[in-house]
């Protein structure tokens, strides 16, 4: 008894970060990210590159190592560009951070992350 649909599906905490490459219609396959707990005091979180998907395979996406406080994301979008070559060699972005709170470590935060060398748009998905 008293049993509800959101006690059936709560979604674990975690933080998981997601690039895709706009102008190329692909996932950042291999670009580095770094996640970045700022309070009480700044610590590594997570690092690396995102895999042929986009998205950073780490712990952290399960939520290991993450709690409520104010948390940056890193996406180095100038030297992902810059490997690639092309027309996009010399970008007008580098490194994009993004600052954002996780107010309730039970509930899971997904960066997706668009962009093309001269723009981005970072938002909280779903």
């Amino acid at each position: 008894m008293g049993v509800t649909l959101r006690s059936i599906f709560v979604m674990a905490g975690g933080i998981s970060l997601h690039a895709v490459d706009i102008a190329r219609g692909a996932p950042a396959d291999g670009m580095r990210v770094e996640l970045w707990a700022t309070t009480p005091a700044r610590r590594l979180v997570a690092e690396g590159r995102l895999g042929a998907n986009g998205q950073l395979d780490h712990p952290s996406v399960q939520g290991d190592g993450v709690s409520e406080g104010d948390y940056e994301a890193l996406f180095h979008v100038g030297d992902y560009l810059r490997v690639l070559g092309g027309a996009d060699a010399s970008p007008f972005l580098d490194v994009l951070p993004f600052r954002f709170r996780v107010a309730d470590a039970t509930r899971h935060v997904h960066l997706p992350l668009k962009f093309t060398a001269w723009g981005a748009s970072l938002f909280r998905g779903s």
